[in-house]
């Protein structure tokens, strides 16, 4: 059973995504065409696909670990409910979930 995910494009623009269980949400960004970078893809070595998650939805994720929570003190415009989108890996409980797309990104890698 399919679900839906919906990115916030840094222009504003709504990205209804299908995607499911299973699924990364970097790799589901990325097929839709957002700049959601994924430079180390998915080991944890930058933070170019930082996501902010929308409120609502942030407490139902599961908890980020202290190495994420290390990579995101690096994100360009880093916020509460920020996440590296590597890191979430969708479930039916996901269907409906928002995130945002920020601006810029940074590769640590890069610093």
């Amino acid at each position: 059973m399919s679900l839906t995910v919906t990115f916030v494009a840094p222009d504003g623009r709504k990205v209804a995504c299908k995607a499911e269980p299973g699924d990364n949400l970097l790799e589901v960004g990325q097929a839709a065409g957002l700049p959601l970078e994924g430079t180390c893809e998915g080991q944890m070595a930058c933070s170019t696909c930082h996501v902010i998650v929308a409120a609502e939805w942030f407490d139902r994720l599961a908890e980020a670990s202290e190495e994420e929570e290390d990579m995101l003190d690096f994100a360009a415009g880093a916020r509460r409910t920020s996440r590296l989108s590597c890191q979430i890996d969708l479930t039916q409980d996901h269907d409906g979930l928002t995130v945002s797309v920020p601006a810029s990104s940074n590769d640590v890698r890069r610093m």
